[in-house]
């Protein structure tokens, strides 16, 4: 799940009944963490799920963190069992592009 979605979930918690403080904290950090929107978040998971060596963990972190540079990409990936290509690398970054 990305943090779009969590803040989303939250957004709409909050108006409905007052938040716990956990709550409250993960809302207030899904705010100041996420700039697209869920939708766009969404699409981008989609696009990043579709390449071969693509994990859910993974295009959920890179939805989430948007990685900008390849030392951003190679620490989504260091604990994964894939050793990514410098081709790799930049089709990441330039679906990333897309969306920001």
């Amino acid at each position: 799940m990305s943090l779009a979605i969590v803040k989303g979930m939250l957004d709409g918690e909050s108006k409905e009944r007052e938040l716990c403080a956990a709550q409250g904290s993960a809302l207030e950090h899904s705010q100041s963490m996420v700039s697209l929107s869920s939708e766009d978040i969404n699409a981008l998971v989609t696009e990043v799920r579709a390449l071969s060596f693509m994990t859910d963990y993974a295009a959920y972190k890179i939805g989430d963190i948007l990685p900008k540079y390849p030392e951003d990409v190679r620490a989504i990936f260091s604990k994964e069992r894939v050793t990514l290509s410098a081709d790799d690398i930049k089709r990441i970054i330039e679906i990333v592009g897309k969306y920001l």
